[in-house]
């Protein structure tokens, strides 16, 4: 069996508590393998429904909303690069705006930047929902083409 090498690392962040956990997975094989991690946060086009249905949305909403997500994309891939924060990993920020789909945004992105590994948190539930993993981390993970590890 050959060796696996990973040299570029995406983890898919949102805020969340799996995404957390998914970054410190992340981080921790970016420095055993001396790997480049791609962090990467999507914002996802907003009022597609509307536009779809022809309803027409007040451009000063779209540029609020657009304001806030770029707001909260900064404050969470700041977080996220100080926890990545050692002299070994050299992290690098990806923000895809605009996106209509937040799995096709982590997919192309990692097929673009030639991505050995994605990372991405699970969704929390308790139950029943319990036994069924997230819509995007499963959707990810159907049709990324190279390995995906999703951490719970």
């Amino acid at each position: 069996m050959r060796s696996t090498k990973f040299e570029r690392i995406l983890v898919a962040v949102d805020g969340s508590e799996n995404a957390t956990r998914a970054v410190k997975v992340a981080v921790t094989l970016a420095e055993k393998f001396n790997a480049q991690l791609i962090i990467c946060y999507a914002i996802q086009t907003p009022f597609r429904s509307f536009a779809q249905n022809g309803i027409a949305v007040p451009a000063n909403l779209l540029t609020d909303y657009l304001s806030a997500a770029r707001e909260d994309a900064k404050n969470i891939l700041d977080k996220v690069t100080r926890s990545a924060g050692t002299d070994r990993v050299k992290a690098v920020r990806a923000v895809q705006e605009n996106v209509f789909s937040v799995v096709e945004a982590i997919v192309n992105l990692a097929e673009k930047r030639n991505v050995d590994l994605i990372v991405i948190g699970s969704r929390g539930q308790s139950g029943f929902k319990k036994l069924l993993m997230g819509s995007v981390s499963s959707s990810v993970l159907s049709h990324a083409s190279c390995p995906v590890l999703v951490v719970k």
